[in-house]
């Protein structure tokens, strides 16, 4: 099957990695999958890319194309792209409720099957048809590693545990404040706190792998892959309930859901630190694998093909 992924390609390293790995593991079922990036933020990027787009398409045939988060989705659709798969992210349906009534009008008239992260996500986009399909995770990456390798890879202070903000700090839906409240509540200077920013996607096991606690702080998320990859690395993890977190973690030993107020979260990490040994979060979320979730994409793809 030819696919074409349609996405943003404003990130520093072009492509997001999640919608560049998610290609990767169908090329290994045996698609060929190629990339169109939407370069130029803002919505004069997005339209200029319409008529871009457009002439690219009638030079190339595809057997699918896909498109990531919505306003690539509305690109491709002005483009006539077709058939056109819509794989929504939780900011598309959680930030803007204008964003909400342009997708619903967008997959009404254009859009033959619509992706959501989540079961959250999919009653917030009110969108009935939705198919439910979390991001994979590649489980050859995201691994157990010793912390001494981590630790070498990241720079950090072997003799102090480490927490780790799964985010940028600057993106305000991240929810930062609690996180950095939280940590000053423990008031412990063996402890340190970390955040991800311009981290490469290969090195981030070792990140992972290096960290005592994982941190997740977000005022909304669909299906946040930075659980699910820290859960192959079988580390320990602290986030509130958003988004699919609650379901992936499950009942995981050194995997807790706290509230979001700073004293609750803050005595949340220091039951995890309490928690001495790794947890067996890879074994929880085997169903999550790449190769599952490509081969349940590529049932997708068939149904509307056919």
């Amino acid at each position: 099957m030819d696919i074409l992924f349609v996405s943003s390609g404003n990130t520093k390293n072009g492509i997001s990695p999640i919608i560049h790995n998610q290609g990767t593991s169908l090329k290994k079922l045996g698609h060929e999958v190629s990339f169109f990036t939407i370069k130029g933020k803002g919505l004069k990027g997005y339209v200029r890319h319409i008529f871009i787009l457009r002439k690219f398409l009638k030079k190339q045939s595809y057997d699918v194309v896909h498109a990531h988060y919505s306003l690539s989705a509305m690109t491709a659709s002005l483009a006539g792209a077709r058939p056109l798969v819509v794989s929504l992210m939780g900011s598309d349906v959680k930030a803007s409720p204008l964003l909400s009534k342009l997708i619903k009008i967008f997959q009404t008239i254009f859009w033959r099957r619509v992706i959501v992260k989540s079961a959250d996500m999919k009653a917030s986009s009110k969108i009935a048809e939705a198919k439910i399909l979390p991001n994979g995770v590649d489980f050859e990456k995201f691994k157990p590693l010793s912390r001494e390798e981590a630790l070498t890879v990241t720079g950090w202070d072997p003799m102090k545990k480490h927490l780790l903000f799964a985010a940028n700090p600057k993106r305000p839906e991240k929810n930062f404040p609690l996180a950095k409240a939280a940590f000053e509540l423990l008031n412990d200077p063996a402890i340190e706190l970390h955040s991800l920013v311009d981290i490469p996607n290969e090195l981030m096991p070792h990140y992972f792998n290096a960290s005592d606690v994982i941190l997740l702080t977000s005022l909304w998320e669909g299906s946040p892959n930075v659980i699910k990859e820290a859960m192959a690395c079988n580390s320990k993890i602290v986030a509130v309930d958003v988004g699919d977190i609650r379901e992936v973690m499950g009942n995981t030993p050194g995997c807790y859901i706290s509230d979001f107020e700073p004293t609750a979260f803050s005595d949340t990490i220091n039951k995890a630190l309490e928690h001495t040994a790794k947890t067996t979060g890879r074994a929880k979320i085997e169903h999550l694998s790449e190769s599952v979730i490509a081969s349940k994409l590529t049932t997708i793809y068939n149904t509307i093909l056919n």
